[in-house]
């Protein structure tokens, strides 16, 4: 549990971080005491620490049963009345505050698709490729092409600060000729998720609904945490 959720709120932290997801935020909420303007994921932060404290925990039952002498002796009582209530209490809070951010968690789809829009030409450059092969190209000098370009628009959106424009690069180049009027279909966002609508609808519709059933009278519930 505590390894999952780390991994859950490590990722909210770093998507908050570029404004794609923001966790609920209340009215008077203080986001940072020294920067006015910043919304801090104070929860997902908060359950990180205590995942790690969860994680930490093993050891203790760990450390105990490795020096038990024979049957057992009794130096492991005084240790199992802290570790394992702390061990219940942490995973509580930590649910709990999982299920707050889950519930009031705020998607901001204008700006992953402008991160998307800045990638995406960059991502699509294998696909790029496979196109020019399949209209007669020689792979190599394809992918030279293709790195070359590839380098100087790199070079413009670190050095300079300005937007992607590789795919203006390969509008303008005549080596692209061949798949010109292919590039609006070939940066179809949709092209390069794969099956992952699917594998989700069967995740959800195989293993989450059957494993939430035995609860479905609490499921409307809410968490409510005083941050």
């Amino acid at each position: 549990m505590g390894v999952t959720i780390h991994k859950i709120c490590t990722d909210l932290r770093l998507l908050a971080s570029l404004k794609e997801v923001e966790e609920p935020f209340e009215k008077d909420q203080i986001g940072s005491s020294a920067m006015a303007y910043k919304r801090n994921p104070m929860r997902s932060e908060r359950c990180c620490a205590l995942a790690r404290h969860l994680m930490a925990l093993l050891s203790d039952p760990m450390h105990t049963a490795a020096v038990q002498w024979m049957e057992r002796t009794l130096d492991d009582s005084a240790n199992r009345r802290i570790s394992i209530p702390e061990a219940f209490l942490t995973a509580d809070i930590l649910l709990s505050t999982l299920q707050n951010i889950s519930e009031g968690l705020v998607v901001y789809p204008r700006v992953i698709e402008r991160h998307i829009r800045q990638e995406l030409p960059f991502m699509a450059t294998e696909n790029i490729i496979m196109a020019m092969v399949k209209a007669g190209k020689n792979r190599q000098e394809v992918h030279e092409e293709v790195r070359v370009l590839s380098q100087l628009a790199a070079a413009v959106v670190k050095e300079e600060g300005e937007d992607n424009d590789l795919i203006e690069r390969f509008r303008e180049s005549s080596f692209f000729k061949p798949i010109h009027a292919d590039l609006d279909k070939i940066l179809e966002p949709k092209a390069f998720i794969g099956r992952a609508p699917q594998q989700v609808s069967a995740f959800l519709e195989d293993e989450v609904r059957p494993a939430l059933k035995p609860y479905a009278a609490d499921l409307d519930k809410s968490s409510v945490l005083e941050v």
